[in-house]
């Protein structure tokens, strides 16, 4: 099989014939992508559902997530400066390690933004409805839909005026979380650590402190993984590099930051049992608990803010799965007509198209919990091979440490496994299903390669 499989260039890649994508996007364009693919579904929807695993320890769990992630961004950063070419792990399975491994990175890229993609959409739905007082079981999904379409269109029209509005959506999402922040500050100082203790005290009767406290990790590290967008985009971006390394670092140190901030002033003001009930009963926690501060207009603004910053994720999401899409398509482990690009706006049409039905319907099932659990365990395979792709970088090619690689997959493996029991044995026959679809591609390809005497 790998010799019917073409080396890839950072200059050819997968592209081989193909229309090349356009190189348009800096370092405040790529940070700025990264941040509209962290700093949303993550901090506005999923800490409170990580309340309710952990309890007041989720907060930790938020640090830890973000070490994890760190570990993940650095081996992402070293290998998209390598093979800056759009697919992500994608790429870097098939170009480092296997091509099976390759195809079962991009399989579970595709699975795990997917649903991250449609948590995305039910939560813009529920800030929305919550925000103007509708009733959610009406019109969550139907809403959810609409914000799909719309931003479908906009991903058509190009990558550059997505990135122009991806700025503007994330300025109004931190101005938002900052106001957050202030409005609630004194709440939270007024309650001391009232609301911290215990600390290990999981909400559920299920969980154990220790197993509440790794599935939250586990939870909380998706909310990182935005970062990847960067490197899924590095076929369009200037120096990638330079470029990729410091938008992927930038992009951690400041939504570490500010998910700590936001956690702990939920937590502390209104405490973990009213954070979890808030973030299971509706799919606006935070806007919930911002009625509860002494501060002017505060749950308009942070539904406001929620608002813009579903649809960024939504935007950076789409964005980034049809380019592994596009990748796919390139070495036809999907049909190749998913790798056409069109040559006036470089964009990827039948990708993006793909991947916004996909999304559709996993909006139609409406469950956030669930979609969001999924999104665990499938980016955590993800990462992992890709920091074992890291690994296997020469010292020449290398920019950081190896164990920061091996310490980036071991936490992933581990963490993986600390999700719901039925969310993995899913993924597990999902990976599955994919490597036998691989293999039904593999030998299809071999045929066409023979018949047409190529190999």
């Amino acid at each position: 099989m790998n010799e019917s499989i073409p080396d890839l260039s950072a200059n050819t890649s997968s592209a081989g014939s193909h229309p090349q994508l356009k190189r348009e996007v800096g370092v405040l364009g790529a940070t700025m992508m990264g941040l509209g693919s962290i700093i949303g579904t993550g901090i506005f929807v999923s800490i409170g559902i990580a309340a309710g695993v952990a309890g007041p320890a989720f907060i930790l769990s938020i640090a830890v997530a973000a070490l994890v992630a760190a570990c993940n961004g650095l081996s992402s950063a070293q290998l998209a400066a390598n093979h800056p070419v759009s697919g992500g792990t994608y790429e870097y399975g098939y170009r480092w390690l296997h091509p099976s491994l390759g195809f079962i990175a991009g399989w579970m890229f595709l699975c795990a933004k997917t649903a991250s993609a449609a948590t995305a959409a039910l939560g813009f739905s529920g800030y929305v409805l919550h925000a103007l007082g509708q009733n959610e079981s009406t019109w969550l999904v139907p809403l959810a839909l609409g914000v799909v379409t719309v931003v479908t269109v906009l991903v058509l029209s190009g990558i550059r005026r997505s990135s122009i509005s991806n700025i503007a959506i994330v300025s109004v999402t931190l101005i938002s979380l900052i106001y957050y922040v202030i409005a609630g500050l004194p709440s939270a100082l007024a309650s001391g650590t009232t609301h911290l203790t215990p600390f290990f005290s999981p909400l559920s009767d299920t969980a154990s402190p220790v197993s509440g406290f790794l599935q939250s990790c586990a939870l909380m590290f998706v909310a990182y993984t935005g970062y990847g967008r960067i490197a899924t985009l590095s076929e369009e971006v200037y120096e990638p590099r330079r470029t990729i390394p410091r938008a992927i670092i930038v992009t951690l140190l400041a939504s570490m930051g500010l998910y700590l901030a936001v956690g702990w002033v939920s937590m502390a003001s209104v405490g973990v049992d009213r954070l979890a009930a808030a973030g299971t009963s509706n799919a606006a926690p935070l806007e919930v608990i911002a009625r509860q501060f002494d501060a002017p207009y505060a749950s308009l603004v942070v539904a406001a803010g929620a608002v813009t910053a579903m649809f960024g994720v939504l935007l950076n999401l789409v964005l980034g799965l049809s380019r592994v899409v596009l990748a796919m398509g390139r070495r036809r482990d999907i049909p190749s007509f998913f790798a056409r690009v069109t040559l006036l706006e470089a964009t990827p049409y039948p990708a993006v198209i793909l991947v916004s039905v996909l999304i559709a319907a996993l909006v139609l099932t409406g469950n956030i919990k669930t979609t969001w659990s999924f999104s665990a365990f499938t980016v955590l395979i993800y990462y992992a091979i890709t920091n074992l792709a890291a690994i296997r970088l020469t010292e020449d090619e290398r920019l950081y440490p190896r164990w920061i690689s091996w310490l980036g997959l071991l936490s992933c493996l581990f963490l993986a496994f600390w999700v719901e029991l039925r969310i993995w044995l899913v993924g597990l026959a999902l990976i599955t299903g994919g490597v036998a679809w691989h293999w039904v591609a593999a030998q299809l390809k071999r045929r066409t390669a023979e018949r047409d005497g190529t190999i």
